[in-house]
């Protein structure tokens, strides 16, 4: 067995894997924990629905940095990179938090929250309200994201998880204690968040503290701030892309017979089969902690393609009776006789993780060869072929709750062609641009 960390290994890939599955289901164990608190204010489950419309927004603003983390596994290689990186990052922030803070003051929060939204007094406060005082839980996430590169190419994703686990934990303590003390409402569903996202950054800088001392002083690659921020910019726009396809999916569903109960089925089976699904997304990082060795080298195919398949057997299990009516029935608070919706949209949803997982190791792909614009394209085409395939389900009357999965499982598979596709047309265009001519032989 090779001795080099960086070669792949199903165990090693697994051990490293492990960490970014939990890490990337963290949020759907904590919100939870905080929509109890929010729901438990004066006004009630409205209330959550509004804070829950202030952080859609937020996170929809938040994603045009989505590609800083990828960016920094790439290019924080060494002390110069790093530097650089770190110049792009406190930009990314600060820009994205100034028109964060701009849309909670008119017009721009008129023009998303009655204008887009739709919301009425007092809910477009409300959403207005949590999406100013999350300011600094944005900041927080965005800081996060240079000792998570770090650690993450320090194979390191175990220690980025238990400052995870530490959220998870601050988060189940602060429950029980806000509703004891009656601490309830929005913007104590805010400080639940914050605060334990903020000890979660703290931990992960400490952390990293060690591999900015492993860094080469010296450059080895070219990796100023131009160089990451062209690298950046396409990732960050299909990012973006993908954060307004769920205002998308809403919008369709909302056209459908019994349009409200529709969606409240689709998001609450989203609620669980969309954290598996992008739990298998993340086998990008996988791929970029192991590389190809050559051209030919697949291995990271066939392990994105088993890990797929395992996550895709999780959702299976609410398709259990006693578990479904639990869940959906008591936890969800669901009706009796419209149980049997939302497992049949979680069924959907179980096939997810499969395209998800293959999706992400061609997202990967793509970065580690330096083509942004690949990922970018296939961004693009998730948007179109989401579109198509809503516009399809809507005209034949598909089942309104079963829409928005069966759209989104197909837009990834198309995002997955398109990403191989255009990579693989822009290596070849590189492959001839490198080879000798007649000419010169």
């Amino acid at each position: 067995m090779d001795s080099n960390p960086d070669i792949f290994t199903p165990w090693r890939a697994t051990k490293f894997y492990i960490p970014l599955f939990l890490q990337a289901i963290s949020q759907s164990l904590t919100y939870p924990l905080v929509a109890a608190i929010v729901s438990h204010g004066v006004d009630g489950v409205s209330g959550y629905a509004a804070f829950a419309q202030g952080h859609a927004v937020m996170f929809t603003i938040n994603s045009w940095g989505s590609g800083l983390i990828t960016t920094g596994m790439i290019f924080c290689r060494d002390l110069p990179g790093l530097r650089q990186y770190r110049l792009l990052n406190l930009t990314v922030t600060t820009v994205l938090l100034l028109v964060q803070f701009l849309f909670c003051f008119p017009p721009g929060n008129d023009l998303v929250f009655h204008g887009l939204l739709g919301l009425t007094a007092p809910l477009d406060r409300i959403a207005r309200d949590t999406m100013l005082t999350s300011l600094t839980m944005q900041a927080g996430f965005f800081f996060r994201n240079e000792p998570l590169a770090l650690l993450y190419n320090a194979k390191r994703s175990g220690a980025a998880n238990l400052a995870t686990f530490a959220r998870i934990a601050l988060t189940a303590a602060f429950t029980p204690l806000f509703l004891r003390f009656g601490m309830t409402g929005p913007m104590w569903g805010v400080v639940a968040i914050t605060v334990p996202l903020l000890l979660e950054m703290w931990l992960c800088k400490w952390m990293a503290r060690e591999e900015i001392r492993k860094l080469p002083a010296e450059s080895t690659q070219t990796a100023d701030f131009r160089t990451q921020l062209r690298f950046l910019v396409p990732l960050s726009i299909g990012g973006f892309l993908l954060a307004i396809a769920n205002f998308m999916v809403a919008a369709f569903i909302s056209r459908t017979p019994q349009s409200a109960k529709m969606l409240a089925m689709h998001y609450v089976a989203a609620g669980l089969g969309n954290p598996m699904g992008y739990a298998a997304w993340r086998m990008q990082s996988v791929v970029l902690g192991f590389p190809p060795r050559h051209r030919h080298d697949h291995s990271m195919f066939w392990y994105s393609l088993c890990c797929g398949f395992v996550l895709a057997a999780m959702p299976f299990v609410f398709q259990i009776p006693y578990v479904s009516n639990w869940y959906f029935g008591k936890v969800q608070n669901i009706l009796p006789e419209d149980i049997h919706l939302a497992t049949e949209a979680l069924l959907v949803f179980s096939f997810l993780p499969c395209i998800q997982s293959l999706r992400g190791h061609a997202e990967g792909l793509a970065a580690f060869y330096r083509r942004p614009s690949a990922v970018m394209a296939g961004q693009a085409a998730f948007l179109v072929s989401l579109v198509l395939a809503l516009s399809l389900q809507l005209h034949f009357g598909a089942p309104g709750h079963q829409m928005g999965a069966f759209g989104i499982i197909f837009a990834a598979f198309c995002t997955m062609l398109t990403i191989h596709t255009t990579s693989y047309m822009i290596g070849a265009r590189e492959r001839k641009r490198q080879r000798p001519s007649p000419d010169s032989a």
